[in-house]
């Protein structure tokens, strides 16, 4: 199947947001699992006057883990999607978090930077050039910034491979069909099996100038399937936390 792209796939996640929070509540370990990255980012005192960019946000779902990781911080998240923003900005959050409507690739130059931490869920296995997008994350951080990708990247493992084949064939596909949106969990499954192994993600991170790359799996049935992917900007400036 042809992968979507761009405004395809921001379209397919305009329709789908209707109900994907109540999908997503059926994946075991999905909510803890972002908590667990969100915080491996290891913010220190509660991430009091850090600036953090959630990244692909979603219906917030991430944001809420980073709240929780941090709650200390100020937040702005971001995503292409106007139907999952409007399910997002509906929950009840704190002043200083915000939302605002841009892809990955118009985040630059919006004035907001340097961020002192990047959090990107399930985003980078969507967008068109992901080597340009970590290009545009690296000047989006602070000299030291932390970066946690949290996503689906396989193992390289063949038996991970065919699980995550037999949970999208068998209940992620068929519970989005009902849905109506079967389009989009399609191109869910088949954007996993395309997208880097853990190994080539790190490398890929590695290659992007980013410092410190390093990954760990989620736990339960996504063990091998889902990573927290960790990076940083360089070096911390003096007086600045480091990793």
């Amino acid at each position: 199947m042809t992968l979507l792209r761009d405004h395809d796939l921001a379209r397919a996640f305009d329709h789908a947001s209707h109900t994907y929070d109540r999908l997503t509540a059926l994946n075991p370990g999905y909510r803890t699992g972002l908590l667990r990255s969100a915080r491996r980012l290891r913010l220190p005192r509660g991430g009091a006057g850090l600036h953090v960019l959630d990244l692909g946000c979603g219906t917030g779902a991430s944001t809420r883990a980073l709240l929780r990781a941090a709650p200390r911080a100020r937040i702005t998240a971001v995503d292409a999607s106007s139907g999952m923003l409007r399910r997002a900005r509906a929950k009840p959050w704190p002043a200083r978090v915000r939302f605002q409507h841009l892809t990955a690739e118009e985040v630059t130059g919006k004035g907001e930077e340097p961020y002192d931490a990047v959090f990107a869920a399930y985003l980078f296995r969507n967008v068109t050039d992901p080597d340009g997008v970590l290009t545009s994350v690296r000047s989006l951080l602070r000299p030291g910034g932390r970066l946690a990708v949290h996503e689906y990247s396989l193992s390289g493992s063949a038996a991970h491979r065919a699980l995550w084949t037999t949970v999208c064939q068998g209940v992620i596909i068929p519970a989005g069909t009902l849905s109506g949106d079967s389009a989009l969990y399609r191109h869910l499954w088949r954007s996993v099996i395309d997208f880097d192994t853990v190994p080539a993600f790190t490398a890929r991170l590695a290659a992007a100038g980013f410092t410190g790359v390093r990954a760990a799996p989620v736990a339960g049935w996504q063990t091998g399937i889902v990573h927290t992917f960790l990076a940083r900007n360089g070096v911390a400036a003096a007086g600045e936390y480091a990793l």
